[in-house]
């Protein structure tokens, strides 16, 4: 165990240390109920083979305003020792006249640390690809003929890999990953679609640490509080702080609370800070369990900043199946 241990503090290390150059890439506000989405070292936690769909309308109201839909499949391939965990992500992404597909295969090797089975240590990757578009039809230039702006749709791709750790036991967890490791580019010939500059649309480099609790406040009533950091390597680090309570293991309910947070000393700290608000949004989340394998989860944004008034809000739903049967009876419940 304790050489495991090692091993991990030495894959954290080179995740946390990784640089890059981005922008803020698709984040959903129920990753708090099926992590795979941004830890592929999460594949295969619920010891059960899980799907999930995922919709996501933000800032409704807006033309062009971000679209999101996911559909993902995970599960272990050995139901005894549950030590290898698979899994298939499917996300699309609509902006305006932009577009991402991507489609990502995951593995994560799970580590059991204790004779009881209540401590697992995953190493996560995730491999695949990403299809860009750009639909020139969308876009209305102030000059026509705009030889950098395209007169119909085009599209590329890009291939890319995800790295992570996650650390569960019955009581809390924690992990750190990294995403879209491929796409550190400093030249702009790596962004080219037919000799149009489109950097903006590619995904880039992105850390993210996640942790939390399970609290029994009384029989039957469950307190789940958890945070998640987001980082760029650039520009501001992004802090959601959720708070989730349990009835019965069937209802989910509770919120959070997404900010700016000044962890990293950056440039872009002495020049601007005075004029970026910390402030972000306030989020709803509820869940409920039709049935013992059929969950469906809805949660709304709320914007707290000047996009407040402008835009009628986030929207959010996911729709959660277990296929198939237990094989041998889980040791405790997962609430993460």
């Amino acid at each position: 165990m304790i050489k495991n241990i090692k091993y991990v503090s030495v894959v954290i290390l080179l995740i946390l240390v990784f640089n890059g150059h981005a922008q803020q890439n698709i984040q959903f506000t129920q990753y708090i109920f099926n992590s795979i989405s941004i830890n592929p070292a999460y594949t295969g936690y619920k010891e059960e083979w899980f799907g999930q769909m995922g919709l996501r309308s933000q800032w409704s109201g807006w033309d062009g305003a971000p679209k999101t839909g996911s559909l993902s499949i995970d599960g272990v391939l050995d139901p005894v020792e549950r030590r290898h965990g698979v899994g298939l992500q499917v996300t699309a992404d609509k902006l305006g006249a932009q577009g991402a597909t991507s489609v990502f295969a995951n593995y994560a090797l799970r580590l059991q640390l204790d004779n009881a089975d209540e401590h697992r240590l995953a190493l996560g990757v995730a491999g695949g690809v990403t299809q860009y578009s750009l639909d020139g039809n969308k876009l209305s230039p102030v000059e026509r003929n705009d030889g950098a702006i395209p007169d119909h749709m085009i599209t590329t791709w890009k291939p890319d890999i995800r790295l992570g750790v996650y650390y569960s036991n019955p009581k809390w967890y924690a992990g750190v990953s990294v995403q879209d490791l491929f796409s550190n580019a400093s030249s702009n010939e790596e962004f080219q679609f037919n000799q149009n500059s489109l950097e903006s649309l590619y995904r880039k480099v992105h850390g993210y640490f996640i942790a939390g609790a399970l609290f029994e406040l009384d029989p039957g009533l469950l307190l789940r509080p958890s945070v998640l950091v987001k980082d760029d390597f650039k520009g501001p680090t992004s802090l959601d702080v959720n708070a989730m309570f349990i009835f019965n293991d069937k209802f989910w309910i509770g919120g959070g609370y997404r900010t700016r947070a000044r962890i990293f000393d950056r440039d872009y700290n002495n020049i601007s800070v005075n004029k970026l608000s910390s402030l972000n949004s306030l989020s709803g989340i509820a869940q409920f369990y039709v049935s013992p394998k059929l969950r469906i989860g809805y949660s709304y944004d709320h914007m707290l900043n000047r996009m407040s008034g402008l835009q009628n809000g986030s929207h959010e739903i996911t729709l959660g199946i277990t296929f198939g049967r237990r094989y041998q009876q889980i040791l405790s419940p997962r609430y993460f």
